[in-house]
């Protein structure tokens, strides 16, 4: 019994802890993947979100933030990184004067696609562990993933 005032017996029971701590050492593992590619982690989750999103027209800064689940203002801090490397150019908004797209360049769609396969790579050896259980965390995470509570329908 621990002096802590919990509900747990042992923080091994916490879902909370183990989340923190499996979350932990699988962003040191992608950390270390991508340092090869110049890329930190949220530069990759935002440059390959808006590959991924700019297939389908133009993607606001927004948009992108909402997608990937990060504070606008990260959001637009490392697109200004991403733009200075000339990764992400901002173009007029075809349909909203105030608004700016968000377009990969040449060079940043090539980054991603390299990177994009040493994410997944990694990804694979990281849940290797789980074996045919990794569909079921898969699932279990999307229900997580999805916004819920008042600000959920403030979400783009």
């Amino acid at each position: 019994m621990s002096g802590l005032a919990t509900e747990f017996s042992s923080a091994q029971d916490s879902p909370g802890f183990l989340l923190w701590q499996v979350t932990n050492r699988w962003q040191a593992a992608i950390r270390a993947a991508l340092k090869p590619l110049g890329l930190t982690h949220v530069q990759f989750v935002l440059l390959a979100s808006l590959a991924w999103l700019d297939a389908d027209g133009p993607v606001t800064q927004r948009a992108l933030a909402g997608h990937a689940a990060v504070d606008p203002m990260m959001c637009s801090q490392v697109l200004r990184a991403l733009e200075d490397r000339g990764l992400v150019e901002r173009a007029p908004h075809p349909s909203d004067r105030r608004a700016r797209a968000l377009v990969v360049t040449p060079a940043g769609a090539a980054l991603a696609d390299r990177a994009v396969v040493v994410v997944e790579a990694c990804d694979r050896a990281f849940f290797a562990r789980l074996g045919d259980d990794a569909g079921g965390l898969t699932q279990l995470l999307q229900r997580l993933a999805k916004p819920s509570g008042p600000s959920a329908s403030n979400t783009p």
